[in-house]
C-alpha cells in the first residue's frame, strides 16, 4: 500500500542552508529514503553517495541514480558504515554529511511494512526485510524485556502495564491489534488528540532495528569522513535521539561543562574539538508546519567539522537496543 501525497522533506530549506552544498563537492546522504535531501544537494551540483539500508528506498532510488551523469552513488549500508564504504570506493574525505534520524515517510505510509498503525498490516518494523519481526518480538519476549524496551526507547510511563497486555494478548501479527491492545490497556478514548500506541511502535522499531546504536556509530563515522570545514547536518525526531545528537556535538566541541573549582578539570588533557557549532538548534517554523506536518517534532543540528584528529570513540550509550 502507498500514498499519493508527495514526499516532503523535513526542514529542507534549513538543511541546504547549513550544509551549503556547492559545485564540485562530495556530499553523504546518509538516510536517502524516498531521495529529497539527495535531490537538493545534486540540484546545488555536489555528487552525492546516498545510503539506505532498506532494499526498497535503494531500488527505487535507481531510477534517480541514472539520470544524474555518476553525481549520484547508491550504497546499500547503514550510514554507520559509511566510512568504510566510502574508502572501498575511494573516497577518504567528503564536505558534508546529512542524516534525517528514525523512520522514513515512505516506510510509514506503506502498510505491508508494518511500522504504523494507520493503516492495518503485517507486524513487521523491519528497515532491512531481515532479521526478527515486530511480530517475533512481541509474541516471543518475556514480559520484563517488553517492558523495558517500551519504558527506556518509547518513554512509556505505564510500560509495565502495556507489556503484561501484550503478553496476555498473543498471539499478535496485525498492526491494528497491536494498537488496540495498547490502547485497551491504557484507556484510550477516541478523542484523545495523541493515540497511546505511538510510544509502543515507537519503543518497538527502534529496538528492532538498533537506531541508537546506528545513530551512536554513524555520528562518529561522520567524524571521521569530514574533512575540516565539512559540515554536518543532523534531523531529529524524538527527544531520545536529539539528547544523543546533542551530547555528542556538546562533548565533540569542547563544550562540556567544567567540574567544580575545587576538582581538576577533566577536560584537561583532552583530545582537541573536532566540531564547532555553526548555528543554535533549529525547528519548524508555521509554514513548515503547514506544508508538512511530520516536522513537529523535529530539531536540527547543524556543526562544522575543524581540524583536529577524530576522537575515535562513539559517545555513551542511551537506553536499550536489541
Amino acid at each position: 500500500m502507498t500514498t499519493t501525497a508527495p514526499h516532503v522533506p523535513v526542514l529542507i530549506d534549513e538543511v541546504v542552508a547549513g550544509l551549503e552544498p556547492a559545485t564540485g563537492e562530495t556530499h553523504v546522504d546518509g538516510t536517502f529514503g524516498a531521495g529529497g535531501y539527495t535531490r537538493a544537494l545534486l540540484q546545488a551540483g555536489a555528487r552525492v553517495y546516498a545510503f539506505d539500508r532498506d532494499p526498497d528506498a535503494i531500488a527505487e532510488g535507481r531510477a534517480l541514480e541514472d539520470g544524474q551523469d555518476g553525481r549520484l552513488i547508491l550504497v546499500p549500508e547503514r550510514f554507520s558504515r559509511m566510512a568504510e564504504a566510502l574508502n572501498e570506493r575511494g573516497i577518504d574525505q567528503v564536505d558534508g554529511v546529512t542524516l534525517d534520524i528514525g523512520v522514513s515517510s515512505m516506510q510509514l505510509d506503506r502498510a505491508d511494512r508494518g511500522f504504523s498503525f494507520q493503516a492495518d498490516g503485517p507486524l513487521d518494523m523491519r528497515m532491512e526485510k531481515s532479521g526478527m519481526s515486530a511480530a517475533d518480538f512481541v509474541n516471543t519476549a518475556d514480559e520484563a524485556e517488553i517492558a523495558d524496551v517500551l519504558h527506556d526507547l518509547g518513554e512509556e510511563p505505564r510500560a509495565r502495564r502495556v507489556a503484561r497486555a501484550i503478553v496476555q494478548a498473543r498471539p499478535i501479527t496485525r498492526t491494528s491489534e497491536l494498537a488496540e491492545v495498547v490502547r485497551r490497556a491504557l484507556g484510550h478514548k477516541p478523542h484523545e488528540k495523541k493515540d497511546p500506541a505511538t510510544r509502543t511502535f515507537q519503543a518497538i522499531r527502534i529496538h528492532l532495528n538498533a537506531e541508537l546504536d546506528e545513530l551512536e556509530q554513524g555520528l562518529a563515522a561522520a567524524e571521521r569522513v569530514l574533512r575540516p570545514g565539512g559540515r554536518l547536518a543532523v534531523v531529529s525526531f524524538h527527544s531520545i535521539e536529539d539528547r544523543i545528537v546533542k551530547r555528542f556535538l556538546r562533548d565533540r566541541s569542547g563544550a562540556t561543562p567544567a567540574g567544580s573549582r575545587h576538582l581538576p578539570d577533566a577536560r584537561a588533557g583532552g583530545p582537541r574539538p573536532s566540531f564547532e557549532a555553526v548555528a543554535k538548534p533549529v525547528r519548524a517554523g508555521e509554514a513548515e508546519l503547514a506544508r508538512n506536518p511530520r516536522s513537529r517534532s523535529a530539531t536540527l543540528r547543524v556543526a562544522r567539522r575543524t581540524a583536529a584528529a577524530p576522537w575515535g570513540t562513539a559517545p555513551k550509550k542511551e537506553g536499550r537496543q536489541g
